[in-house]
């Protein structure tokens, strides 16, 4: 089973059986965010963020909208669940806000974060509790549950501690963020030290998470980064662009294991068009492979970029 959400206004849920929907909820707003809690035994809830200002979630068990949480006064561009808690959910909106729910509790919100960590709530009611000076569009946690990351259209991102609620003031400098919808960022599981895949423009920039340190930029889309998320297993990215292409990122250090084939039996004038790549793991990239080989000649875009590269990209 896997989930899809679509700003045709539904969440899908699929049967991988059948690659066909195996159940399907309708929103009266553009859905932006959509998360299923990774560490969830109690519950089957689904927390969707839409262009209306409350949470919903949904429930796989009733194949209905539960309940929803109220709080947020514009659009919900990004939702996340607590990878250390099953009832903690983390909301961004546009509202410059990002709140922390418990979905048992009859009140609802936990904590507001508050940039300022409280300093300025007496100077200016509007600025209290705001997370960032504009939009909110992207967070996640990390891999224990006890930090959150946030990204605001003010350019700035956030490392904040998950239990107090308070703002770290780890420096990341001037963040590129643009966009005016949801931006999924993505942090390692295992590094040390830990790092943040943040879209940025065609790029992806890694910084160190608690030092707020620019390691690198990984340049390899010819379009805007919407999106990369971590694959702990083998410690690969992928990213998604408005170029359509899925690009699949590894350590330098690694081998990938397609090397043997010989690139003279290639060639590089004869470029097979895939317009869009669906990377899941290194065993699907060796299907693709080999059926783009078998049927025609094409391209393989390898390109070193410091201490990371480009595993496959067909273009």
């Amino acid at each position: 089973m896997f989930t899809s959400s679509s700003f045709d206004k539904t969440l899908k849920i699929w049967d991988t059986n059948v690659l066909q929907p195996a159940d399907t909820f309708n929103f009266e707003g553009t859905v932006y965010s959509h998360h299923m809690s990774p560490v969830a035994t109690n519950h089957t809830l689904i927390a969707v963020g839409t262009k209306n200002p409350d949470v919903q979630l949904c429930d796989l068990k009733s194949g209905s909208c539960s309940h929803i949480l109220q709080g947020h006064k514009q659009e919900v561009l990004a939702v996340s669940w607590s990878p250390h808690d099953e009832y903690v959910l983390a909301t961004a909106s546009a509202d410059s806000r990002v709140k922390l729910w418990d979905v048992r509790s009859s009140s609802g919100c936990l904590i507001t974060l508050d940039q300022h960590n409280g300093e300025k709530s007496q100077a200016s009611s509007e600025a209290a509790n705001t997370a960032h000076d504009g939009r909110v569009n992207g967070l996640c946690y990390t891999s224990d549950g006890l930090h959150l990351l946030t990204i605001g259209t003010d350019h700035r991102m956030r490392l904040w501690n998950s239990f107090t609620g308070e703002n770290t003031l780890v420096n990341y400098g001037k963040i590129r963020n643009e966009s005016r919808k949801a931006v999924k960022c993505t942090i390692s599981n295992g590094c040390n030290p830990e790092f943040a895949f943040v879209p940025s423009g065609s790029t992806i920039a890694v910084y160190a998470v608690f030092t707020g340190e620019l390691i690198t930029v990984l340049r390899g889309h010819y379009n805007t980064v919407s999106c990369c998320t971590y694959q702990h297993n083998f410690q690969e990215i992928y990213s998604g662009s408005r170029d359509c292409n899925i690009l699949a990122w590894v350590p330098a250090s690694q081998e990938f294991p397609l090397d043997d084939i010989s690139a003279k039996k290639l060639n590089p004038f004869t470029v097979s068009v895939w317009q869009t790549v669906l990377v899941l793991n290194r065993q699907v990239i060796l299907v693709f492979w080999l059926i783009a080989y078998k049927n025609c000649t094409f391209k393989f875009l390898k390109c070193s970029i410091l201490d990371w590269e480009i595993s496959i990209n067909f273009l």
